[in-house]
């Protein structure tokens, strides 16, 4: 159980849970020697004592420290204390594709463009570090503020020298990005991650994605079989130049799809000139069906293609084509298992029946009610903030509250962790960068604002005089507040009122931070040292920086001498 507050390798302070992985839990901590925020997933207990899958996470570490692209999520740090394996990464504030395309649909096709443009930049150089991602999705993408996208996750990435492959080279990445010769059982390739980013941006072009099924089996084939849905059949308005990138990059057979993420990349910057928004619908040079997957598999570029090149000569003809009937053998047995453990079950088993509505039930209450529909409880509850339901009591179900079943079917429960918002106090008075940071915390954005006082105001530097939220307000992650700072400003005297030496002048602007300029005048009328003039009035502002000019009376010419009275000789 990692806790707030606990150190990992006596260097990373734990601050709070941010994600769970089917492998790995992400927390957000503290790099207490570097004094920077950084995410840092650790291995699950379950799976620490496993080799085979400390091997793999291993792997990922090693394969994701290699790349330094301002796209892909750095990786900082990679080690095992006390039998956590762990691993450190840049921590990345923003929403996931998938968070963003839920929220708004599909995107406008700039965006869509400048998202892909910078993916495909990050994979091309991924894949030339002989890395592929193999698991693509909106999900592993996170989009910044600012616009920057970072791609994340290479935990099931595998370099493409490794020169061992393992069970993960089976289907691994999420069924609806799926490339076919990954969901008929075959090894994944470069172009099986340009596949993946062909239908990524058919999702935000159209906000779903193209095969839908009602369980994995069913969207594997179709992505093995159905031709991807005409997205100008969709919206007739579509430049027929952003259907043939997806349609070229979601090609099932590999011939037909970019040779590189760098030629995918190249015809994104064209995609929105008019000249090409209604040219030609391609057409596929090779067949989608029946195609060989002896030439499934084909390194690029370079080096790469060198390797890829002497290492297939080297192979024995007959062994190859064993290696393809084994492949094809263990593509059907995962279909096969695939429908036993998932299609049979709903279809063997007893009568159906609706799983009852037990939102703000006790877990005590819930079971209950589930046992009295023939349901079976799972042990485990699964935790979920929110901000409707109070900490202890039932948020739903998995499957979902009125989702008709089968008869004994498991059911598990999703209980309230409470809410993850936190109460606004009134900050004024406090540090502003203390109360940042604790707002950070709960991913609440903070804005530093200006409020003008005067510099004996009394007010400190970096003093909170005002906040823009109510104090008793409820704030959670992704919501803003201002919090306002002083900006100090300086009223001018008035100079020439007959009270200010030039050396009190001069004080007044050292005190102030502000450029003194005299210029002298001879007036014999006017008493020597007296100010005359100034270039703003007295009581406009003036700002630390600023010049500020007087003219200073001096009544001392050369050959002429002044006597105490001031008269002249």
């Amino acid at each position: 159980m990692i806790t707030r507050g606990q150190m990992i390798n006596d260097r990373y302070e734990i601050i709070r849970s941010i994600g769970e992985g089917g492998m790995a839990n992400v927390y957000l901590a503290l790099d207490t020697i570097l004094n920077r925020k950084v995410a840092v997933k650790i291995l699950r207990g379950d799976l620490a004592e496993d080799e085979k899958f400390v091997r793999r996470f291993q792997r990922e570490a090693i394969s994701a420290s290699s790349l330094n692209d301002p796209n892909i999520v750095e990786v900082y740090d990679v080690g095992e204390d006390d039998g956590k394996y762990f691993i450190v990464m840049e921590y990345v504030q923003g929403l996931t594709l998938k968070q963003l395309i839920k929220k708004r649909g599909s995107l406008t096709l700039p965006e869509v463009v400048d998202i892909m443009l910078q993916l495909t930049s990050a994979v091309a150089h991924a894949h030339e570090s002989y890395i592929i991602h193999r698991d693509i999705k909106p999900q592993n993408v996170i989009i910044l503020e600012d616009g920057r996208v970072k791609i994340m996750d290479f935990g099931i990435a595998v370099a493409l020298n490794a020169g061992e492959f393992t069970q993960t080279n089976s289907v691994m990445g999420t069924v609806y990005y799926i490339p076919p010769e990954q969901a008929n059982g075959g090894a994944a390739t470069t172009k099986s991650d340009i596949y993946s980013l062909g239908i990524l941006m058919y999702e935000l072009v159209t906000g779903h994605v193209p095969f839908k099924g009602d369980n994995p089996v069913e969207v594997a084939i179709k992505h093995m079989n159905e031709a991807i849905p005409s997205i100008c059949e969709y919206d007739p308005e579509m430049p027929q130049s952003i259907e043939n990138i997806i349609l070229r990059a979601a090609a099932k057979n590999p011939k037909n799809r970019y040779d590189s993420a760098w030629d995918m990349h190249e015809d994104l910057k064209t995609a929105l000139d008019k000249d090409r928004f209604n040219e030609p619908k391609i057409t596929y040079k090779y067949s989608e069906k029946n195609f060989d997957d002896e030439e499934l598999e084909k390194p690029l570029g370079g080096r790469m293609a060198r390797n890829a090149a002497n290492a297939e000569t080297k192979k024995d003809k007959r062994m190859n084509k064993v290696l393809i009937i084994l492949g094809t053998i263990v593509g059907v047995l995962i279909a096969a298992m695939l429908f036993v453990f998932i299609l049979w079950p709903s279809i063997s088993s007893g009568s159906d029946v609706e799983i009852p509505d037990v939102q703000g039930m006790t877990v005590k209450q819930a079971e209950s009610t589930l046992k009295n529909s023939d349901l079976k409880i799972k042990g485990k509850v699964k935790e979920e903030a929110s901000d409707d339901v109070e900490e202890g009591k039932v948020i739903g179900t998995d499957p979902e509250i009125g989702e008709s079943v089968k008869e004994g079917t498991e059911v598990t429960l999703i209980v309230s962790t409470g809410s993850e918002k936190i109460k606004i106090e009134d900050y004024t008075g406090q540090d502003f960068d203390e109360v940042k940071e604790k707002l950070e915390e709960a991913g609440i954005m903070v804005v530093k604002g200006d409020k003008d006082v005067t510099t004996d105001s009394g007010a400190k530097e970096n003093e909170i005089l005002e906040q823009d939220v109510e104090p008793g307000t409820e704030l959670g992650e992704g919501d803003t507040i201002t919090l306002s700072v002083p900006s100090f400003y300086i009223t001018y005297p008035n100079f020439t009122d007959g009270t200010y030496t030039e050396a009190d002048v001069k004080k007044f602007c050292d005190d102030n931070g502000l450029t003194l300029n005299v210029t002298s005048s001879e007036d014999l009328s006017k008493k020597d040292g007296s100010i005359t003039y100034q270039n703003r009035a007295a009581g406009s502002r003036v700002s630390k920086g600023d010049n500020l000019r007087i003219i200073v009376i001096k009544n001392i010419s050369e050959g002429t001498e002044t006597s105490d009275t001031g008269d002249i000789e």
